[in-house]
This record gives structure tokens, C-alpha cells and sequence, in this order.
């Protein structure tokens, strides 16, 4: 049986994202940080989120647990600290960290700019789906240029 039998809403094999694709939300006018949407189940059928989440000068996220969600952030730009069962970690552009599933963290940005992170949730586990309960937002000019490097 050909995969297009079984599968009557055939999935293109790549996807692909420009800065002009990037979905991006705020989840609650509380919040200091958003969320421009990469990859996630909602929109492209695959079982995790990616998204390049954006943290104000001393933005952080509220403290949160995932039950069965791995939760990777990437520091593309700017300055990190998560806190998570006591342990304090800081990292800088370049670096990374992961919190397993069943924690309890929040993630700050100690920097004097804005704090860019490639995040991954695997499984996604609801998260896009928060994400985009939020309102949408744009991206701002100071954003694209340092996503793109175009400073």
C-alpha cells in the first residue's frame, strides 16, 4: 500500500521556516518572554515544539513543571540562569541546558539585553497548544536582527 493510501494528507518530507513564516505569541500580558513558533505539532504534525523564545531584560518564565516533557534551551543571544530542584545553572551565547521531565524550574534572563533561546519540548505535551491560547505578537526589528545578524 503506498504511503499516500495510508496517508490521504501527505506531509511534504522537509520544513521549511523563514523569519516572515514565524508564528509568534505572548502567552499572557503578565509574561516577559514570547514565543516565535519554528516547528509544532498544531501546524506541522511532529510530535515535539521548537521555537525561538525571547526574554525581556529580567524576563523570566513563571516557575512551571512538564510531567513527561524534556525541555532543551539553546542560547543563541544573551544570558541565562535556570533554577530547578536547588540547582542553579548559568549560561551564556553558545551554551545549553536541559531540564528532565517532573522538575519544577523557571528560566531568567540576567543580561542587559534581551535573551534569545532556541527552545525544545520533546514530547510537546501540550505546549504549543498554551502557546498558541496566548495572543500574537511581532516579532520586533531589534529581533530579526539578531536572529538574522543583521546588525
Amino acid at each position: 500500500m503506498s504511503n499516500e493510501a495510508t496517508n490521504p494528507k501527505k506531509l511534504p518530507p522537509i520544513i521549511t521556516r523563514r523569519i516572515a513564516d514565524l508564528e509568534t505569541f505572548k502567552i499572557s500580558d503578565k509574561d516577559t518572554n514570547y514565543f516565535a513558533m519554528i516547528a509544532d505539532p498544531i501546524r506541522d504534525q511532529v510530535p515535539f515544539s521548537i521555537f525561538l523564545e525571547i526574554f525581556e531584560p529580567g524576563g523570566k518564565t513563571p516557575w512551571h513543571r512538564h510531567g513527561n516533557a524534556h525541555e532543551m534551551f539553546f542560547v543563541l543571544s544573551g544570558e541565562a540562569k535556570s533554577v530547578c530542584n536547588g540547582m542553579e545553572v548559568q549560561v551564556k551565547a553558545g551554551e545549553s541546558f536541559i531540564v528532565r521531565p517532573g522538575h519544577e524550574h523557571e528560566v531568567m534572563n540576567v543580561g542587559k539585553d534581551k535573551l534569545y533561546c532556541l527552545t525544545v519540548m520533546l514530547p510537546n505535551e501540550d505546549f504549543a497548544e498554551l502557546v498558541r491560547s496566548g495572543f500574537r505578537v511581532t516579532l520586533a526589528p531589534e529581533d530579526i536582527a539578531t536572529i538574522t545578524e543583521r546588525r
